[in-house]
């Protein structure tokens, strides 16, 4: 009989609820707050956050049920491309194409309906979220559950990474200058992460406060770490 969890449909449904409002934030806007270094997408402001949670699943519930979320929360993200896809192609409302118009759409939510976005969002999210996992899980039974700052870090640094390069390369590369491109792979990196860093004694206390609530605090020795699994194993 499979263990029930008091907190952890709350806990999937923020990280997938963060991760779809991410998504758009990134598509609506690019942020520049007057330096080279300070130019990002949108939903870097937010987009962090899923990380602090991949971190809080690993940490807590393991390897095995961080694995069916993050596939909960690609599945959701590709829903949210296809809608908007399919909504692009719907013909407008003749009062809807005077007041807001198809540009208007194409200028906010377009870019999420963009085959290329979409490819670019999917990829980066699934290799990045998964490098963050395996990392925080490996990590766990090296240093037997001590000292999780290391965990949380080091796991931010490579998965933030991935994440950062993928989307933007896929995205960006050939459509924006380079130099563009490469303030806001530089920028959204050290934004993502300074972020967690910061996040880290919040992290710190969400970890042990569920620790505590749920009885748990599961270690993935005997785990199958491959990413498409999705069975119990």
């Amino acid at each position: 009989m499979r263990r029930t969890y008091r907190y952890l449909d709350l806990i999937t449904a923020l990280f997938v609820a963060v991760l779809l409002i991410s998504n758009v934030a990134s598509a609506a806007k690019i942020v520049n707050l007057g330096l080279p270094f300070l130019t990002f997408d949108a939903g870097t402001l937010l987009f962090p956050v899923s990380y602090i949670f991949g971190d809080v699943l690993v940490e807590v519930y393991g390897y095995r049920l961080s694995r069916r979320i993050i596939w909960a929360g690609f599945g959701s993200a590709a829903l949210l491309s296809a809608s908007l896809a399919i909504v692009r192609l719907l013909p407008g409302d003749v009062e809807w194409q005077t007041t807001v118009g198809a540009a208007a759409f194409d200028g906010v939510l377009g870019s999420l309906a963009s085959g290329r976005i979409i490819l670019a969002s999917l990829l980066a999210y699934f290799a990045g979220e998964f490098s963050n996992a395996y990392i925080m899980a490996k990590m766990k039974i090296r240093t037997e559950g001590r000292w999780l700052w290391t965990r949380t870090i080091a796991s931010t640094i490579v998965g933030e990474l991935v994440d950062t390069v993928i989307f933007v390369a896929i995205a960006f590369l050939g459509v924006w200058p380079l130099s563009l491109v490469g303030q806001i792979i530089i920028s959204n990196y050290l934004f993502k992460c300074g972020v967690e860093l910061l996040a880290t004694p919040l992290t710190y206390r969400l970890i042990n406060h569920l620790k505590q609530a749920e009885e748990v605090d599961h270690f993935d020795l005997d785990t199958n770490f491959n990413p498409f699994r999705l069975t119990a194993a």
